[in-house]
Order: structure tokens, then sequence, then C-alpha cells
């Protein structure tokens, strides 16, 4: 699978030094677009784009997307404007409840209007937990979810179902140019060791020989999109002319046990499992259908999940004094309560 050629000249990617935001930039800088990366380093890192600096076309421009001077700090011109600033993990956005509402609300209003004032393509990264703890399955993007808007994801969950009215709301009526994309399990190098979600969980602790933490029986599943494809796919909802949101995830449908086992066997580690009390509102199953992606954009995973897990073992065993600085369960500090 071909990705298209790029249209752009000029792209800003607010959360740029994030995990995902910091493959966008690269990508795009491999396709000879000058890149703004926007970041305030509340949960992104410099470490992530520090082989980027220096290179012709790439900036980094530490701001707050939702604060005061953001627009005139993504001074431009841009052809592409992406919104991927939001406190993802768990761990996050739990410890910055506001700051994600923030950068959801006005964060998002002040990259809509970056994208209008330069006449640019604006997409805005949105989440398979629009669709909560899903009744309907697989998850098409017609579906409108079963969310919790009081719950201990809300934050997250409400900030992004807010953000694609908004886009929604301007595309309609104010002749924006904009898009969305809803990604699903996203994993691959980058992503933080103790930052709450399942994979990067896991492999810190199979490498450090600690047992994998598995929330409840294990029993609910993940479809697991290697960032390559999803960077790739991203990009296809970005040079396309849709207006509705667009799924992009893997195809294969997992339990959250068979990674862990996957992972302790993939490592080599001798790891056991040990299970822990299940969060709030944790989805029972999660799969996107991807059949607009695929029709419209010609767009599904290239790489597998074991061999996406390989390369994320490869990369966590790699880096400085291998092993977890921080050994949190997935998922940690979402209250063990059952949804009322």
């Amino acid at each position: 699978m071909t990705p298209p050629p790029v249209p752009w000249r000029r792209a800003v990617v607010t959360g740029g030094a994030g995990f995902l935001g910091s493959h966008l930039c690269e990508r795009l800088l491999d396709s000879g677009v000058d890149v703004d990366c926007v970041d305030n380093l509340l949960s992104g890192t410099r470490e992530n784009v520090a082989h980027l600096e220096g290179r012709p076309g790439f900036r980094f421009v530490r701001c707050d997307v939702a604060g005061e001077g953001a627009v005139e700090a993504m001074h431009g011109p841009y052809d592409l404007v992406l919104h991927f600033a939001c406190p993802a993990s768990p761990v996050d956005y739990l410890a910055h409840p506001l700051a994600t509402l923030d950068v959801g609300s006005l964060g998002t209003r002040h990259a809509v209007a970056v994208a209008r004032r330069d006449g640019a393509r604006l997409l805005l990264a949105s989440t398979s937990e629009v669709y909560g703890d899903p009744l309907v399955h697989p998850q098409r993007e017609d579906y409108w979810g079963n969310v919790n808007p009081v719950g201990p994801r809300s934050v997250y969950d409400e900030s992004k179902r807010f953000a694609e009215a908004l886009v929604t709301a301007h595309t309609r009526s104010a002749g924006l140019d904009g898009g969305i994309v809803r990604i699903f399990n996203s994993y691959g190098p980058r992503m933080r060791a103790g930052d709450g979600r399942a994979v990067p969980t896991f492999i810190t602790q199979a490498l450090a020989g600690l047992p994998l933490t598995v929330a409840g029986d294990g029993s609910q599943t993940r479809s697991l999109c290697y960032v390559d494809d999803t960077v790739d796919g991203v990009l296809r909802v970005a040079a396309s002319q849709a207006v509705r949101p667009v799924n992009i995830g893997g195809s294969d449908e997992v339990t959250v046990a068979e990674i862990a086992r996957r992972v302790i066997a993939l490592s080599g580690s001798a790891s056991s499992l040990t299970f822990v009390e299940r969060p709030v509102d944790d989805p029972g199953r999660r799969r996107p259908d991807t059949t607009l992606a695929r029709e419209l954009l010609g767009w599904e995973p290239a790489i597998g999940w074991e061999e996406g897990v390989k390369r994320t073992i490869a990369h966590f065993a790699g880096l400085p004094g291998a092993g977890p600085s921080d050994h949190r369960p997935a998922d940690p500090a979402l209250p063990a309560t059952t949804r009322p």
C-alpha cells in the first residue's frame, strides 16, 4: 500500500512532541513538508522530536494551544493544521483534567481560527473513546456511543466529543475545510513507559521481569494499530475531502490478556500475569468498523499487531536503562468502582 503524495507545503502539528504527533511531524518532513511543531510539553517530550531539530523546515514552538497568544504563535501561513494536542493517557488526563477540557474546547477554537485565517485544511484527532463502552460492535462512525459524562474518563471523552461538534459546526456553517479522524489503540515507539496504557505498561514490566498487571480477567478486547499505519491513515484522511468522522484502527481484535501473554513470549521474559481490579468505564469490547477508510481512502493496516509489538519491544529494550521507571498498572488512576 503506497501512501498518496502529500499536497501541502507547510503544516502545523499541535501536540507535535507527543507520541503520535512526533511521528506525524517526522512523516511530513520526510515528505518535503515544512512543519511547525507546537507543544507545551505537558505530556509530550522534547526528546521525541530531538532528532528533527536542525532539519530544514522544522520549527519547535513551545506554546499552550489553549492559552492566550496561541493563534499568533502559530503564525503560518499553513496549508494543513493537524490538531493533535491533548493528554491522551489515563495518567495524564486524570492528573490534568482541566487542561484536558481546555485543549478540547479553547485549543480547538484556536486551531480552527488558524485554519480559517490561512484557508487551510484542519484535521481533528478524535478517539475511540467517543464511543464509550459501546453497545454496538464493531463501532461504525454513525454510532453515537455509550458515554458516562461524569465518570473519571469524562474529561477526555467529552473534550473530544465537544471538539468534534465544534469542528463540525464550523465546517457546516462557516466554510471550514475540516475533518475528523477517530483513532483506535495506536501504539509504538515513543510511548512513555508509565503512561498507563496497556502496551507500554506490559512491555516495560516484561523487560524488568515484573508481573504484568492485567485489569479484570483480561477478557476485554482491543484492536491495536501500529503507529506507522495510524500515521498513514491520518494523512490519507487529511488529504481527502472527508468532513465526516473516519475510524482508523486495527482489524485484529484481541483480548488484553492475550496481548500481555504475547508480550511475555515475544520479549523472552519470565514474567507472569497478575490480575488487578478493573477500572470504571473500561470498555468491554473495542474494534473499529473501518469500511469507510478502506472504501474512501484505500487504507487498511499493513503491519500485524504481533509484528508491531515486536518493533515496540525492540524500541523499549534499546532505551538507556531499559526497564520501567514507573510500574503502575494500565489505567491505574481510574477509580475501581462500577458504572452507576
